[in-house]
């Protein structure tokens, strides 16, 4: 259940990462995300962030633990992880007193890595096909919202200066494009050799994050929807898509 009651107050100087994407790390695009930032903003190795817990790092704002009063004790700026809409989040952030980076990811690779994290947690239990949990997302029936909405949402904001609008597939893409984005709205400094050398880092850790050792179902990987969508079905998402993001100038890359 969502609610417009969650308030943070007096948080200055925060960066909040958010998408609508399961947020497992290693093995999601939230979690890539919140290791790459970590990576940036904190000029740390990835072996070090290897052998840490990084979600005790960047806790989740809407989950009961830590809880919003280990959050607001924090030393600034913090790093905060949400898969809130835009319209819930604190006020601090429409207001422009906070920073948010965002990250979306294609649609159909998403459906595919969301239906592969429900039923891998026991909390969840999903047992259902995937045909059936496609049919849910597509009619925005399962949690968090629709996917339509949360992802026009923000990129109705994707010009605010305090907002960084980040695609999954652009990591895989052009990384050193998206470190460099991420130096410069998380304003820290690198000279010319350290930027590549920290590129290098992130490509490591990505590497680490979805090679096929780590991740046997490849959720991490472009275009695995292309393994599991039937012509039928994608057919129908197409149609889907369209109408619900007709409207929409934003586009994805669906396969490398």
């Amino acid at each position: 259940v969502l609610t417009s009651d969650l308030s943070v107050p007096s948080l200055p100087a925060r960066f909040v990462l958010s998408s609508l994407s399961p947020s497992i790390s290693p093995k999601a695009c939230t979690g890539l995300l919140q290791e790459v930032v970590y990576l940036v903003s904190q000029g740390a190795d990835p072996d070090e962030i290897g052998l840490m817990n990084i979600d005790e790092q960047l806790p989740v704002l809407e989950y009961p633990q830590p809880g919003l009063d280990i959050i607001k004790e924090l030393t600034s700026p913090r790093l905060i992880k949400s898969h809130l809409p835009y319209r819930f989040l604190p006020s601090d952030l429409h207001n422009g007193n906070s920073k948010v980076i965002y990250m979306a990811r294609n649609p159909k690779d998403l459906v595919v890595s969301y239906y592969q994290f429900h039923r891998s947690l026991r909390t969840m239990s999903y047992r259902g096909t995937f045909q059936e949990f496609c049919r849910r997302f597509m009619n925005d029936k399962l949690g968090y919202g629709s996917w339509f909405e949360h992802v026009q949402e923000f990129w109705e904001h994707h010009m605010d200066a305090n907002v960084l609008f980040l695609k999954y597939e652009d990591m895989h893409k052009d990384l050193a494009t998206m470190v460099e984005q991420l130096v410069r709205f998380l304003g820290v400094s690198y000279d010319k050799a350290q930027l590549e050398s920290m590129v290098e880092h992130c490509h490591q850790l990505i590497d680490q994050c979805c090679n096929a050792e780590a991740l046997p179902v490849g959720r991490g990987r472009v275009g695995l929807w292309k393994d599991i969508f039937t012509v039928s079905m994608n057919e129908k998402f197409d149609l889907v898509y369209k109408q619900k993001m007709g409207k929409c100038d934003l586009t994805f890359d669906f396969y490398l």
